[in-house]
């Protein structure tokens, strides 16, 4: 239990992104090229939803052909999944909330865990299990960056980061981004399930580009 609950060199990588795509793939044939797409556009971080059967055999498709890409899994809901997630040897691990089975299983696997908060209690379960990578899941519907600063003041001595997800999107990701409480955002609407579906990378690379476009003008990277 001595170890971080997310590895400081992955969070570093992940914070420098500052974006990690959030994918829902129901066909393992599109992971690679879509992987591929998201390189094209300059995003290298990319979270696997486990809302699908594909997700882990997408994984593991991309770690064989795109050594690249870093690629996490989310929508972890139990300690079985934890066990399957790390098996796949998933880079990093993601919950929409705090359950403390999971966190533990976590911890103990020594999966990068990043878990899923909306309440100052939240928070500090997670903290409990070491975590300081947190996701603010739904961000835009519980009051964006304004609840964020609210919920995370108490904790600011922490050094606690954290990733929107939830009505996060090309127009509002700027205000996100300027500030430092911000480690990346997750970035639902970088690769639609209509888009991946339809085979259309050209128009993921495109959504990706621009993405990386304005991350860098916002954080002079």
């Amino acid at each position: 239990m001595s170890q971080p609950a997310f590895a400081p060199a992955l969070a570093a990588t992940v914070e420098q992104a500052g974006i990690v795509a959030v994918l829902v793939i129901d066909d393992v044939k599109d992971a690679v090229p879509l992987a591929h797409a998201l390189l094209a556009g300059g995003v290298n971080v990319m979270e696997l939803t486990l809302r699908t059967p594909a997700a882990l055999d997408a994984l593991r498709e991309i770690k064989a052909a795109v050594p690249e890409m870093l690629a996490g899994v989310g929508t972890i809901l139990s300690p079985a999944q934890v066990d399957a997630v790390v098996a796949a040897q998933a880079a990093f691990g993601v919950a929409p909330g705090t359950n403390p089975r999971v966190l533990a299983a976590a911890r103990t696997a020594g999966l990068s865990f990043a878990p899923g908060i909306a309440t100052p209690t939240d928070i500090e379960i997670a903290v409990e299990h070491g975590c300081k990578i947190l996701k603010l899941f739904p961000s835009e519907p519980m009051g964006g960056l304004t609840y964020l600063k609210a919920i995370a003041a108490p904790y600011a001595h922490l050094g606690l980061k954290y990733i929107p997800l939830g009505g996060v999107n090309a127009k509002n990701m700027g205000t996100y981004l300027s500030d430092p409480l911000i480690a990346a955002l997750g970035g639902s609407w970088l690769a639609p399930r209509d888009l991946i579906k339809a085979g259309n990378w050209d128009a993921i690379t495109t959504l990706a580009a621009e993405a990386v476009a304005t991350i860098k003008t916002v954080r002079g990277a």
